[in-house]
């Protein structure tokens, strides 16, 4: 069982990878907005963590399988209707259950998922340790007035915690720059950023043996600090943005991986991105996002 676990696993990796690269390339179109792009990363999450998907004619995964991937078939209630899974390796003979081309892949697989498993459950571990750590060294945080809390336990203002967020702010925070610091954290806590945070986390602890998985995650921590920005500067005029850029210039990264932090990704490449910000219209909102929900269902189903 536990080889069979790690081939779709694998296999699961492999794809996610592809769409992980993909993203990262689209990455590079500037004119799309992060807090609509950002969506895009779902894509990568789903190949590592859903192995089943529907097949489609319009799936990228029907261009590539013509060359590298197989399709295997799950289930199919109907001839236009059929759920698959993308299979990378080719490795097997037969896939209920699986039995390998060659005999010493079984012993492979086995030996290969035990140490994957360990490993990943010890990660996991790891992460929830890390997390509750993170909450307990702001538990006597002082209120200050509704979420937000005051802590000389903290370095840069921050959302802490994923059901119940609250903002809690450096001792020494100045009660000039609250105003942005506030948007700023608002933001994350209506966009949920800290629970995406934690699956991406978790994503990434289960395909630890991939590398690539590492890279994406990074990206994706970026890309919703981008996203957060764009939302907190919505609505601010040109002297306001600048305003909100220099409050983030004197904010410290912060080194906690649980919590989505004012200071918390390239804060360069922030400023640069909320200087050039540019208010959407109407027209152009729906066609970005329409763009993002055709990129995603091009890539999120098989073939």
């Amino acid at each position: 069982m536990i080889g069979e676990i790690c081939y779709w696993v694998f296999n699961m990796s492999i794809i996610a990878t592809v769409m992980g690269l993909i993203v990262m390339l689209l990455r590079k179109i500037k004119a799309i907005p992060r807090r609509i792009f950002v969506f895009l990363w779902v894509v990568p999450f789903i190949r590592m963590v859903i192995p089943v998907g529907l097949s489609s004619p319009y799936s990228l995964m029907t261009l590539i399988s013509k060359f590298t991937t197989k399709t295997v078939t799950v289930y199919a209630p109907t001839d236009f209707m059929s759920f698959t899974i993308s299979n990378s390796i080719m490795a097997a003979a037969d896939y209920s259950p699986i039995t390998y081309k060659v005999n010493i892949l079984d012993t492979v697989f086995k030996v290969t998922g035990a140490i994957w498993v360990t490993v990943a459950v010890a990660i996991l571990i790891t992460f929830a340790i890390i997390y509750a750590t993170t909450l307990h060294a702001i538990r006597d945080a002082k209120p200050l007035k509704d979420n937000v809390f005051v802590s000389d336990k903290v370095d840069s203002p921050a959302v802490y915690g994923v059901l119940r967020p609250r903002i809690v702010l450096p001792a020494n925070y100045s009660e000039e720059d609250e105003k942005y610091i506030l948007a700023h954290e608002n933001a994350h806590i209506r966009r949920k950023d800290n629970l995406w945070r934690l699956l991406g986390f978790i994503a990434a602890g289960i395909h630890w043996l991939n590398p690539f998985s590492w890279i994406f995650l990074k990206a994706f921590l970026a890309d919703l600090e981008l996203a957060c920005d764009e939302k907190a500067i919505a609505g601010y005029d040109v002297p306001e943005q600048k305003q909100y850029a220099r409050v983030l210039l004197s904010c410290s990264q912060s080194k906690n991986l649980f919590v989505s932090a004012f200071g918390g990704a390239k804060v360069r490449t922030r400023i640069e991105n909320i200087l050039s910000y540019k208010q959407m219209t109407g027209f152009s909102a729906i066609g970005f996002t329409v763009l993002i929900m055709v990129i995603i269902v091009t890539l999120v189903t098989n073939a």
